[in-house]
């Protein structure tokens, strides 16, 4: 396994491409090495765009499976008579919406992502990236996740540094040795104010960042492509809601399905 200096990694972009654009441009000026694309690429207004946009960067580029890729996966192989039968559901229903924007290399592009990937970085050695946890892209953790669960989920986990998201809010923990972070949400963040695309850099440190860009303009144009989601996406990028609160409603919905 090559090492690496850098690895940036970018995670639920759901396809707001203004908000993947500036952090690409950030990108530029630091050249990491790897970019790692924590998934949940296309659930979103733009989806086609933004896979083409991170298709053209090549080889640097190493993607990880979210939930909402599987689904919509899962949309575009449904025939019309599926699809119609599933339209009360609303995530189906998004799904669908994304699905019919993607042509076949687009799909092709989805289903050869991974569940996990593994990096070996300078001065950290090997880090695990996966998508929610490193046994399922859905389930939850966040600050606030007991130790006990944590231990549980990380039992088998060699690596001493775990990147994820799946939850949108970046955090930063420490448990028996391994040190969890979450990269936040390129293009729906729960951060609790409207700053823009987070993401992280990793190597030879861990540095948490944040990519500015015009969120009202941004709004602006998935409201013109249709995007059913769109006031929605709004209201998640022009008024967050507050962390705190955030976590403690996935961890009721965690605890709900245990």
């Amino acid at each position: 396994m090559k090492r690496r200096l850098r690895v940036a990694a970018v995670y639920d972009i759901h396809g707001n491409l203004p908000a993947l654009e500036a952090v690409l441009s950030d990108l530029e000026r630091i050249e990491p090495e790897l970019l790692i694309v924590g998934g949940d690429v296309v659930s979103g207004p733009m989806p086609a765009e933004v896979l083409d946009r991170l298709a053209s960067l090549g080889e640097v580029v190493r993607f990880v499976r979210g939930n909402a890729d599987r689904e919509v996966i899962s949309a575009y192989e449904m025939s019309p008579m599926e699809i119609e039968a599933r339209m009360d559901d609303p995530v189906a229903h998004m799904s669908a919406w994304v699905a019919a924007r993607l042509q076949e290399s687009h799909y092709e592009l989805l289903a050869s992502f991974s569940e996990r990937v593994v990096a070996d970085v300078e001065e950290i050695g090997e880090v695990l990236f996966c998508h929610a946890t490193p046994r399922s892209d859905e389930e939850i953790m966040t600050v606030l996740t007991p130790d006990d669960r944590l231990r549980e989920i990380f039992s088998d986990v060699e690596q001493n540094l775990i990147v994820c998201g799946h939850v949108h809010a970046q955090y930063d923990r420490h448990l028996d040795g391994q040190r969890i972070v979450n990269a936040g949400s390129v293009g729906m963040p729960y951060q609790g104010e409207p700053v823009g695309a987070f993401w992280v850099l990793v190597g030879p440190g861990v540095e948490f960042r944040r990519s500015e860009y015009d969120l009202r303009h941004a709004v602006s144009e998935f409201r013109a492509v249709g995007y059913p989601g769109a006031e929605d996406m709004a209201q998640s990028l022009l008024e967050p809601p507050d962390p705190a609160w955030v976590a403690d409603f996935f961890e009721r919905q965690a605890n709900s399905r245990q």
